[in-house]
């Protein structure tokens, strides 16, 4: 969980990414960013993310891009 926060806040580091419940309501994340994050996702965690799964609600929470990870069979824990 960590690492992602820490990912989100290299990406938009004017962000307090902790403090949001929903990352792309609050206008933390738009769809430029939700495209180099995937691109970031893909590199660190050696997967792909089907573009059938790049959609606002995947990104919407630390929780969420955590699920999306897993999904694409990268190894991360869930707290």
């Amino acid at each position: 969980m960590e690492e992602i926060y820490l990912i989100l806040e290299d990406l938009r580091p004017e962000f307090s990414f902790r403090e949001s419940d929903n990352f792309v309501e609050d206008g933390y994340l738009d769809s430029f960013d939700i495209v180099s994050l995937v691109s970031i996702l893909e590199e660190k965690y050696n997967i792909i993310i089907d573009g059938l799964d790049v959609l606002p609600e995947n990104f919407e929470s630390v929780e969420a891009i955590i699920k999306l990870i897993q999904k694409n069979g990268g190894n991360i824990q869930s707290i």
